[in-house]
Order: C-alpha cells, then structure tokens, then sequence
C-alpha cells in the first residue's frame, strides 16, 4: 500500500514555555500548584499537552489524571502504547507526591514500578488513574497509581519511590 492509498491522520498540539511553572515551586505548595493547574489558572506541563490528558482532580495526597485512549497512543500491536499507560501512572503517583510538598520543596522520581494488567485500546473508554501517597519522610516517599478503564477495570498499577529536595533557587 503506497502513501497516497493509507487514509492520512494527523495531529497537532502546542504548550507554554515550562519555565512558568518552574519559577512557582519557591512561592506556592506542590498543592496549590497543581490545582491550579487542575482549574486551568496556571498552564499545564508540556507533556501534558504531548500526551493529551483530559483533565486532573488534586486533593492533598492525592492526584487523578484522565485519558482518552487514541489512535497515535497506538504501538504497533494495535493497543495503547506501554510507554503512554507508564507515563500516566508516573505523572499520577508523583503528583500525590508534589502534593504533599511545601513551598520550596521538590521531588524526583527515583523508580517506577508497573505491571500491566489487560490491553487499552480506543474501545477501552476513558482511562481513569489515580495516584496516592503510601508514606512519606523526610527524604523520600512511596507513591501507588491505579488506572480503571471506563468500565472500571484495573488496567495497570505502579508504585513509585520519590527523593524529596529543597527545589533549585528556592
């Protein structure tokens, strides 16, 4: 089959410079942050936009992000790529993280851990994933992530590991 006989699709998308969420980790909580983000006040991170999540609830401790299953998410299998459900699960588990974060204070992702449970595909419905904070010190937290198809099926879970740290410039 040549170019000219596929049916073309095409997608595309545009984001904020990320430097205007960067400079708010010294003034604001990582809770205030990402509600903020939740009702559209400050821009969302580019790979938000990237990847095309549909929405997020926050509440301490907690982070839901939303997706609607697409064709471009697809691998060549014809289901959605492992690399997007892990994307979504790591944005999930460490935004619970960034949640429970003062002002000033930072995160990085030291693991993530993901097991795979049914295939995603368009069909699926909306995927629903949902992070929570099992434990948090002084220096590091464990996170889990659980992502529901429309259906409410368990699709995927992770855990995560998170080093806190004082955030570059705070």
């Amino acid at each position: 089959m040549t170019q000219t006989q596929r049916e073309a699709r095409s997608r595309t998308f545009e984001w904020t410079d990320p430097a205007e969420n960067a400079s708010l980790l010294g003034r604001t909580t990582g809770l205030e942050l990402l509600q903020a983000m939740a009702a559209g006040e400050v821009p969302a991170p580019p790979v938000m936009h990237l990847v095309d999540m549909c929405g997020m609830d926050v509440a301490e401790g907690s982070v839901t992000i939303y997706l609607e299953p697409q064709e471009f998410h697809y691998n060549p299998l014809g289901t959605v790529h492992g690399g997007v459900l892990s994307t979504l699960l790591d944005t999930a588990a460490a935004c619970s993280v960034h949640s429970t974060l003062p002002a000033g204070v930072g995160y990085t992702s030291l693991d993530l851990t993901v097991k795979f449970l049914r295939p995603v595909t368009v069909a699926s419905g909306r995927l629903t994933t949902t992070g929570t904070v099992l434990q948090r010190g002084r220096r590091t937290a464990l996170a889990e992530a659980r992502m529901t198809d429309a259906a409410g099926r368990l699709v995927a879970h992770a855990t995560s590991s998170c080093m806190i740290l004082e955030a570059a410039g705070a």
